[in-house]
């Protein structure tokens, strides 16, 4: 299932483009809130971080590290994006469909991962 770490590599890579080219879309997007000028640079530098990881984490063969690092920030993506929209405190129009689009890849990756090991 090396797709499933193809199309998490990529899920992240347009994370970062939005997050680097306009952090406000992104929190009015996921979050429903307004960024301070602090809060835009930390943004785009979170933007800048995970482009770094988008591209380390392109698969290759043999990148089991690499599906385990998509695996944990789809993971922890999924439970803190899930916490904010139970929270209520900040809900933007895609926060559900991000919390279900990293659940997904958090699974396939599993799976993933799980049918390597059997193997």
């Amino acid at each position: 299932m090396k797709w499933a770490t193809t199309v998490a590599a990529f899920e992240v890579a347009v994370t970062s483009l939005v997050l680097i080219l306009s952090p406000v879309l992104f929190s009015s997007w996921i979050l429903g809130a307004e960024l301070s000028e602090a809060g835009q640079a930390l943004g785009r530098l979170a933007g800048i971080a995970l482009f770094g990881f988008a591209l380390a984490s392109w698969p290759e063969h043999g990148a089991k590290p690499v599906a385990r690092a998509l695996l944990t920030y789809n993971l922890v993506a999924t439970i803190y994006l899930f916490y904010l929209g139970i929270a209520g405190v900040t809900v933007g129009p895609l926060l559900w469909p991000a919390v279900v689009v990293h659940l997904l890849l958090a699974v396939l990756l599993a799976a993933a991962r799980r049918s390597t090991e059997l193997t």
